[in-house]
């Protein structure tokens, strides 16, 4: 990948809508850095789910950091449809609040309070 790049993968047969990833990324991690978002099987989702966190089920959002600056973001998209209405908000903006919830991994946060925080101030931002 280059440098502040951004790339996007379905591997699946869901529909992604249109968000704005790349201004996303760069106004939570810079645009220095290079991310991916990949969109799986549910079947895939569990299986590195299990890998990597010891976790025997598919999840909507698992994030990989690569490097200092780079990482993958990876979507399972029923799963984010499945799970919207328990946070009260339709399938975009709980892709979009994952979106942000993964680059804020990225970016070193760990689940919290200060977390959330950024959270919010990301989604006033986006939504």
């Amino acid at each position: 990948m280059i440098k502040g790049s951004f790339d996007i993968s379905n591997k699946t047969k869901g529909k992604l809508p249109r968000l704005p990833f790349v201004v996303m990324k760069n106004k939570i991690l810079g645009e220095d850095y290079e991310l991916s978002v990949v969109c799986v099987s549910k079947k895939e989702s569990q299986r590195l789910n299990k890998q990597w966190r010891d976790k025997d089920y598919p999840t909507n959002i698992l994030s990989f950091p690569l490097t200092e600056s780079s990482g993958e973001i990876v979507l399972q998209l029923d799963i984010v449809k499945r799970d919207a209405p328990n946070f009260d908000m339709n399938y975009t903006n709980f892709l979009k609040f994952l979106v942000i919830h993964g680059c804020l991994h990225l970016k070193g946060f760990e689940h919290g309070s200060t977390m959330e925080k950024e959270e919010k101030k990301y989604l006033k931002i986006f939504l």
